[in-house]
């Protein structure tokens, strides 16, 4: 159901656990000013497929994919402006997924960075390692490297393609698995002669990007570095990871540089925060009479008041299967319909036909 003169803008997350702070401040929230924009034709899917290259369990990756849809539901996203999916509620991907690989080299595929890591945390491998492809080869037989992983950028690029998405919201981990579904579009355009694919770009959206602190002193927030606020912690848990953050000893001299542990805090502030509390505890800081007790007490307090509304939402939605199977089914069919027609496309011109 494409909606025409419309920009199609899509993006996924992977089925492996709760959405966080980051997630919301770096995505989420801007998805649905997006949307309620009414300027692009929206499509947001979970990526369960892409999360079976990490073999986690079957349950628990049925109950992460519940808990994705219901959290994007409850922090604004709405089925009636956005086609929202599952990602093997849509057939195609996986077919499609086979054909395009065809046209996909191995030694590209091995020399993404995303690929040279994930393999070297499976095999034990250290990071200096330079002859990543013959430490996989050479590896012990209990260990292993799933060629799902290998053919992630493929399966990413026909996520994108099949859609025939014009924009895509990526972080900067994610710029080179863009570049090559560019590359794999123009491949496969220029080897059968059509027009078949777009090539995407990476979606700006204006302004100062947003990289959301964890609670730990440095780097992102991120699931995998156990850092994170979710956005369905209750109000207790929320307030003693907040009161657990890591600070500094104090300045001990007027106007000291921050530090970086005190600076996240501060930037978790300018997300939720009011202008002035903000400022305030930034006077503190430079006039050495911060109390960082005070300041995590406000700023615990500043968070809950973005994510408790979130949280009841999740409780009731979370709670109405009929609901979430609806959205769900409707959206796979919008997906689907376009998906189906990409599909027959890319069929026809690489001769694959029916004689009945």
């Amino acid at each position: 159901m494409k909606e025409e003169g419309k920009e199609i803008v899509l993006s996924g997350i992977r089925a492996t656990g709760n959405l966080h702070l980051g997630n919301y401040f770096g995505a989420l929230s801007k998805f649905v000013r997006m949307q309620d924009s009414d300027v692009y034709d929206n499509m947001f899917f979970i990526a369960d497929l892409h999360a079976l290259t990490t073999a986690p369990d079957p349950k628990l990756l049925h109950e992460n994919v519940k808990n994705i849809v219901t959290e994007y539901l409850a922090a604004g996203l709405d089925p009636e402006k956005s086609t929202i999916f599952v990602q093997s509620d849509v057939p195609e991907v996986s077919e499609l997924y086979l054909l395009l690989n065809m046209h996909v080299g191995i030694g590209e595929l091995m020399r993404t960075a995303s690929f040279k890591d994930k393999a070297r945390k499976a095999l034990g491998i250290r990071s200096d390692s330079d002859n990543i492809e013959s430490e996989i080869i050479g590896t012990d037989s209990n260990k292993r490297v799933n060629a799902g992983l290998l053919t992630y950028p493929t399966l990413m690029a026909v996520d994108i393609l099949i859609q025939k998405a014009h924009k895509v919201p990526v972080g900067k981990d994610q710029e080179q698995h863009l570049e090559l579904t560019r590359r794999f579009a123009r491949r496969f355009n220029s080897f059968y002669g059509v027009e078949l694919f777009p090539e995407p770009t990476n979606f700006d959206f204006g302004g100062k990007p947003v990289k959301v602190p964890g609670l730990d002193g440095s780097g992102k927030m991120g699931k995998s570095e156990g850092n994170c606020i979710y956005l369905i912690d209750e109000e207790k848990v929320l307030r003693k990871k907040v009161m657990r953050a890591v600070t500094d000893e104090g300045p001990k001299e007027p106007n000291s540089p921050v530090s970086e542990p005190v600076q996240n805090l501060f930037t978790l502030m300018e997300l939720t925060s009011a202008p002035d509390v903000l400022q305030h505890f930034k006077d503190a800081y430079a006039d050495c009479s911060i109390r960082y007790g005070d300041l995590k007490k406000q700023l615990a307090e500043d968070i809950l008041k973005i994510t408790l509304p979130i949280r009841e939402r999740i409780l009731d939605i979370r709670n109405d299967d009929a609901y979430i199977g609806r959205v769900l089914r409707q959206g796979a069919e919008r997906a689907r319909e376009r998906a189906a027609a990409t599909l027959r496309e890319a069929r026809e011109v690489m001769g694959i036909r029916k004689f009945y």
